[in-house]
């Protein structure tokens, strides 16, 4: 009974971890379909917004492309006049500068010419009225052709305006697009962190269930050695954000794939630290590894499972050995010396095999 005590308390304080985990899980998935909620309002009131838009630019364009027309037939009117102008006005001007040269004489031509005064009359009188129409078409033609350039100028103000609106138009219609386009995309992202939340619960519920068997066997006093006690272990991704950091200090390098302007590559993070500050596992686990390393120094590795690893570099000691069992906060070594010098510790974790940026997953401060 006594060799269970300590079993037992393992696994309630894995199952503590495991549902306060769950609830922080279920947590998140509230908010998260709160947020797709509110998201999924927005993008009907977008798409609400688009549909608008591309109304007010259709009309702006159908109202710009008749303008234009009305501007092509107006211009085309006004170049007829002007060339019919053109082609009349001499004629014009000759006849009318032979009747005014004939001024009073033309009444003694008429009567050398005419039979009698009733004709002499009649003849005058149509020449005068034949002067009159030449003025007068004359004046009409400048009026229509004056006309014709006002409301030319007019409708090119107006195509202007209307050019402007659509364009304005066009730009809203774009920006109204765009902003539904970012909707989508957040939507799908709440989607696949929703469905991540939901398959990580999933692991919990399923390691909870096994601690939960576990828990009743040492209850009963059934004999624990091949329980599910024995290898129970929570799996490390679904505390994403949530585990503590291995040891209290500064940041002093960054998680960098690839080298940049501001340094090397690195697959881990670098925290300056105390010299012989004690390093803890972030995480439960089995030391896979627990030695020197070249280009880290004093080592420790611990296997989260499902191909999860934290390293631990540049230690002054090491406080554990492979094959050994590590709890979340154990000491696993002491804060050593970088290969630059000053006193810090290198941090990797790697999930599913790769190096992932640690700030993704340490508790933030």
């Amino acid at each position: 009974m006594l060799a269970q005590q300590p079993d037992r308390a393992r696994t309630e304080a894995l199952a503590r971890r495991a549902a306060e985990r769950l609830q922080t899980l279920q947590r998140e998935a509230d908010d998260l379909a709160s947020q797709e909620q509110s998201v999924l309002g927005d993008l009907r009131k977008l798409e609400l917004e688009q549909q608008i838009k591309a109304e007010e630019f259709k009309q702006a364009d159908a109202q710009v492309q008749a303008v234009a027309a009305d501007l092509t037939s107006a211009t085309a009117r006004m170049r007829e006049l002007e060339q019919k102008d053109l082609a009349e006005r001499p004629g014009l001007r000759a006849r009318l500068v032979e009747i005014y040269k004939l001024g009073q004489g033309r009444y003694l031509r008429l009567l050398l010419s005419t039979a009698d005064l009733r004709s002499v009359g009649q003849a005058s009188r149509t020449v005068g009225a034949l002067a009159d129409l030449d003025r007068q078409r004359i004046a009409d033609h400048q009026r229509t052709l004056a006309a014709l350039k006002t409301t030319q100028a007019q409708l090119e103000s107006r195509q202007q305006a209307l050019e402007k609106l659509r364009a304005d138009a066009q730009h809203a219609q774009a920006a109204a697009d765009r902003a539904a386009q970012a909707r989508n995309d957040l939507i799908r992202d709440i989607d696949r962190r929703r469905d991540l939340n939901a398959q990580l619960a999933g692991e919990l519920q399923a390691v909870q269930q096994k601690l939960q068997s576990a828990l009743r066997d040492i209850a009963s006093g059934a004999n624990v050695a091949n329980s599910p006690a024995a290898d129970a272990a929570l799996p490390l991704r679904p505390f994403r954000g949530d585990l503590p950091w291995p040891v209290g200090g500064s940041l002093r390098r960054r998680f960098a794939k690839t080298a940049d302007a501001h340094g090397a590559a690195s697959n881990g993070v670098e925290i300056a630290a105390p010299e012989g500050a004690p390093v803890q596992a972030v995480h439960d686990g089995v030391i896979a590894f627990a030695d020197r390393f070249a280009g880290f120094g004093n080592l420790v590795i611990v296997d989260h499972g499902a191909r999860a690893f934290s390293l631990y570099g540049n230690l002054l000691d090491i406080a554990v050995k492979n094959g050994a069992r590590v709890e979340q906060g154990q000491t696993v070594g002491s804060v050593g010396r970088s290969p630059t010098g000053p006193a810090g510790l290198y941090f990797e974790l790697r999930v599913d095999g790769q190096p992932v940026d640690p700030l993704q997953w340490l508790k933030r401060r």
